[in-house]
């Protein structure tokens, strides 16, 4: 019984995706709470994944040419203020610093809820010339936003990211580093996380406040709800004006900059535990796996199997690898490899080595194959690219088949009450139809797709001759 105990106290996901997730957080220990209301714990395997996330994904922004940099953490309110719709967007979340030790602040200073203004301040005194640009910048950081609905990775107060804050001399180099940064998340999803997107751009009510122009990649949950996994702004010179940075150009004229800015952060963790994640627990792709291989010694008291095992732990030093030398019974590792999502399994007793050979077990599909021992590492190198390559593919049959046309309003609507996934119509473009769409069905415009199709003349909703082909959804 006590080897089934671990899996029982998953909820699973048919009965209660929320419950499911939560119990998955907590069970694999990637979280946990913490007294500061609305802030989590994030434990030594959720953090190990966020720092292969990180790892990989700053080596994809170095080999585009960003550096790193690292901001203050506070804002002086007038520095906030300065570009209005910025500010008006941010100002419900806004954490207020307003004593120093014991005495009251002349000026109060917000904790960052993200750092344009702090960036633009800096640019202003940073750039001079033409030869000053272009600033390709990026900070590893926390933020803080005052979120009344909590939720582990998704949403909390305080999460970590990256946000990357570029200045460039003309409108075309910032709008092409806008749709580049785009691109380097979307490739990073698919290639690393095995999560397929949706790319395109937000509408103008669900665009970064402040910016000219928002791009995302949408995500699809299993549960058919929509994740937005990371944006790319365009800014224009918007904030330049706001804040006066301005350059020399080569004909000697002042001209202002034009900026960018781009986001991913924790809550992509939140992604990868609802896309990939079974009733078993976690699912990780083999290239944010904390731990690759597993590997278990059954009978491990009987003579020389721990010893055989450690032995093949040295063997597979080139891949993240542990031992499970606990004292539990095999059935119960078993179920805690699968919770934690570790890849693959590696299970060893007396037979096999009197037989010369191991079983590999895959945690994706639990397929188990036999294999000689001298072949191990080859093995296992091939059996982890299998993962990761079938993970995606899963994933994108799943995002096929909860992605559904509607043509018509009763179309439209008969779908988003029968079906959870997204739901592809077209758009007259204007913000009140999409509004009323919110208010009328609780479903927002996820993006305005790159691959643009006409599926009919006329919205969805209202009638009026469209504009554009919208991909809607309910989300996180």
């Amino acid at each position: 019984m006590a080897d089934k105990k671990l899996v029982e106290a998953i909820t699973s996901m048919e009965e209660d995706f929320a419950q499911w997730y939560t119990d998955v957080v907590k069970k694999a220990e990637l979280i946990d709470y913490s007294n500061v209301k609305g802030c989590m714990v994030i434990k030594p395997a959720g953090y190990a994944i966020w720092e292969l996330i990180q790892r990989q994904l700053d080596d994809m922004f170095k080999a585009t040419g960003v550096e790193n940099v690292y901001m203050p953490m506070f804002i002086p309110e007038s520095l906030l203020q300065k570009e209005k719709d910025h500010v008006e967007g941010f100002a419900p979340e806004v954490a207020w610093v307003t004593h120093g030790g014991l005495n009251p602040l002349q000026e109060r200073m917000c904790v960052r809820p993200t750092s344009e203004t702090l960036f633009c301040d800096f640019y202003k005194g940073d750039i001079q010339s033409y030869r000053d640009l272009p600033k390709v910048y990026n900070q590893w950081c926390s933020v803080v936003r005052w979120e009344k609905e909590t939720r582990p990775f998704l949403r909390s107060r305080e999460f970590l990211w990256q946000e990357g804050h570029t200045a460039h001399a003309t409108a075309e180099e910032a709008q092409a580093r806008t749709e580049q940064m785009l691109e380097v998340y979307a490739k990073f999803c698919e290639k690393i996380l095995a999560i397929p997107v949706v790319k395109g751009r937000k509408t103008e009510k669900e665009k970064f406040a402040g910016a000219e122009a928002t791009y995302t990649i949408e995500a699809l949950m299993h549960d058919g709800k929509a994740l937005q996994s990371g944006t790319s702004h365009n800014f224009g010179d918007g904030f330049a004006k706001a804040f006066g940075i301005q350059f020399t150009d080569k004909d000697n004229t002042l001209k202002y900059v034009h900026q960018t800015s781009w986001g991913m952060s924790t809550r992509i963790i939140g992604a990868i535990i609802m896309v990939h994640g079974d009733n078993s627990g976690l699912v990780l792709p083999p290239k944010v796996a904390p731990t690759q291989v597993m590997i278990i010694p059954i009978q491990q008291k009987k003579e020389g199997v721990l010893d055989k095992a450690y032995e093949l732990r040295e063997r597979l030093s080139g891949f993240r690898v542990k031992v499970d030398d606990s004292d539990k019974s095999p059935g119960w590792k078993f179920s805690e490899q699968e919770m934690r999502g570790i890849p693959i399994r590696v299970e060893i007793g007396p037979k096999d080595i009197e037989a010369g050979k191991c079983v590999i077990c895959r945690r994706d599909n639990g397929e188990k194959r036999e294999v000689r021992l001298e072949e191990l590492e080859k093995a296992v190198s091939q059996v982890l690219e299998e993962i990761q390559v079938s993970m995606l593919e899963k994933a994108k049959a799943h995002l096929e088949s909860h992605t559904y046309i509607a043509r018509t309003k009763e179309e439209f609507i008969k779908t988003f009450a029968e079906k959870a996934g997204f739901v592809k119509a077209m758009w007259c473009g204007e913000t009140e139809c999409e509004e009323k769409i919110k208010e009328d069905m609780a479903v927002t415009s996820r993006c305005m797709p790159y691959e643009q199709e006409c599926l009919s003349g006329t919205c969805v909703y209202c009638g009026r001759p469209a504009k554009k082909m919208v991909y809607w959804g309910r989300a996180y």
